[in-house]
């Protein structure tokens, strides 16, 4: 404990903030990313930018559901569920899929999936291995190389470090709305510490909802010990009500003709009226004991429930629907929901994916002051020949590596996705290991060369790399961004535009860099000369 509770809390605020910092930024980052997964995913297969995009349409469901039927019956005999994917807004494509027979040793078997283009109903079938935005999104928890449990007890650890900083933040900030409003350009370590302010105030809701809900969704792993009292020690019944599912049948072995999924159609209009359906899977097809399941597409729902409708897959008979969730399912739901965002619109995504950069900015700028404040303490050995502390050098380094490292490696999995030879053997993970090879990198750039000169370098490269990604699409896809324009592929152009956007605000924060190093410069010449100066003229003369 420190003198006062002020400086306890400043105390707290610097070091749960510092030692955790760089896996947070991690987190943040492709956390931020994962808002446009599905994006990202669709950029990521250039097979798909022609001839398939296609929006839901209520009055070719009938049509859909028909031919994918009779699609699965003549390429899927013998697997042990089909998939019809209805096109979504973030999925605007229609796709039959299915599953083969898992081996003896296996839960699952291997998943097929055939894009449909809209033209002549043919098929897309060699679509490049790929993780696209899901790569990301496993990243900001799973942490890619590491096995699993371990990963999320880091981040559930460096979460709770982050709730932390952010509640003693709050109370050691004073002046809190009077500081949100004050920016003062080149003061050293203000500068940053402004920065830090406004990227912490402005989005602070988010910042506490997205660390709360972040820690919830691991809440049983982290925390079981409610669980086990209020349940008995039960944790399959807890995790039975927050997530129920679909009771699961075997197949008997008995062939029978399977109902025709249109005849079903009525029976959902009746019970869901206009809402759209998102996919539907038939569970042993051709076997006695067939189920046909409807899903719901809740995209627009603060929800992450399945929705669904069970008929069987013989008679047409509906066995069950959705009942009504129980507190503890709708409470975690809504939570995961925030977390998740999934059910916002496009103006709302890109409200929390600005969200999650200001969350990104006030944890590099964080850092970023407490490197620049020790620095400033240790000016005077420094000048005298010294070496800069270990701490500082680790710091400043970690900080190279992480906050230009992080946008370069994204860089990089993009560029991978498409220089990469499609029959590749690992090639997904050839993209992911692409992500880590450039940030380590920047790691050893940053243990030979820390200055500006680094930043600028890094941040360059990376803009230019951004810029680039509309050529690097047009000449590595059937489409290019005038081409996706004309025909209304929105979902490709904003991909494009921003990722030109970023590498161009990239470019100018290098500038900002560069002028601002220079005016050091300037300023500390400035200096020297007044005091030479001084130090000449006669006492009378001063």
């Amino acid at each position: 404990m420190k003198e006062t509770f002020f400086r306890t809390m400043t105390w707290l605020h610097t070091w749960v903030g510092l030692l955790v910092c760089w896996v947070l930024l991690l987190v943040f980052f492709a956390g931020t990313v994962s808002y446009y997964r599905h994006e990202i995913s669709l950029w990521t297969q250039p097979e798909l930018h022609k001839d398939v995009f296609q929006h839901y349409q209520t009055e070719k469901i009938n049509e859909q559901l028909v031919t994918g039927q009779g699609y699965l019956s003549t390429h899927a005999t013998g697997a042990k569920d089909w998939r019809i994917n209805l096109p979504t807004e973030r999925k605007p494509y229609l796709t039959y899929g299915w599953q083969t027979q898992p081996k003896p040793d296996q839960s699952y078997g291997q998943f097929i999936e055939h894009v449909i283009k809209i033209q002549d109903l043919g098929v897309v079938t060699d679509i490049r291995d790929s993780r696209g935005g899901d790569f990301f999104y496993r990243l900001h928890f799973d942490l890619h190389y590491l096995p699993t449990n371990i990963a999320r007890w880091i981040v559930g650890f460096c979460t709770m470090f982050m709730l932390l900083a952010l509640i003693s933040g709050i109370v050691i900030h004073k002046r809190i709305f009077k500081d949100f409003f004050k920016f003062r350009r080149s003061k050293t370590s203000r500068s940053w510490l402004d920065a830090h302010n406004i990227s912490s105030v402005l989005a602070l809701p988010y910042h506490l909802m997205i660390t709360y809900t972040g820690l919830i969704t691991l809440m049983v792993m982290y925390m079981p010990w409610g669980v086990m009292t209020a349940y008995d020690g039960d944790v399959s019944a807890f995790r039975t009500e927050v997530k129920p599912r679909i009771e699961q049948v075997e197949a008997i072995g008995v062939h029978d003709e399977m109902v025709e999924l249109s005849t079903l159609l009525a029976q959902v209009t009746l019970l869901w009226g206009e809402s759209p359906i998102k996919q539907v899977v038939i569970t042993h097809p051709y076997d006695k004991n067939s189920r046909v399941t409807f899903y719901q597409d809740t995209q627009q729902t603060v929800t992450d429930k399945r929705v669904s409708l069970v008929f069987n897959g013989i008679t047409g008979k509906l066995i069950s629907k959705a009942s009504p969730s129980s507190a503890v399912h709708t409470t975690h739901d809504t939570l995961m929901s925030l977390h998740t965002a999934r059910f916002s619109e496009p103006v709302l995504r890109a409200f929390f994916f600005l969200c999650g950069i200001m969350g990104c900015a006030m944890i590099a700028t964080g850092t970023l002051l407490w490197a620049v404040k020790i620095r400033q303490k240790q000016q005077i050995n420094i000048k005298k020949g010294m070496a800069a502390s270990l701490s500082l050098r680790l710091v400043e380094g970690l900080n190279l590596t992480f906050i230009t490292g992080l946008p370069l490696a994204t860089c990089s999995f993009f560029y991978a996705n498409r220089i990469l030879p499609t029959d590749m053997i690992n090639r997904a993970q050839w993209e992911a290991n692409s992500f880590f090879i450039a940030l380590v990198l920047v790691a050893i750039l940053a243990c030979i060369n820390r200055t500006l000169t680094s930043w600028r370098l890094v941040l360059r490269i990376t803009s230019i790399g951004l810029i680039g990604i509309p050529l690097l699409n047009a000449l590595t896809s059937s489409s290019h961004l005038i081409n996706n324009i004309l025909t209304h592929q929105w979902t490709l152009v904003g991909f494009d535009i921003m990722c030109a956007v970023i590498g161009g605000a990239l470019w100018l924060t290098s500038n900002t860099l560069k002028n601002n190093a220079i005016a050091k410069v300037v300023s500390h010449t400035n200096k020297k000369m007044s005091n030479t100066l001084i130090a000449d003229l006669s006492p009378s003369d001063r």
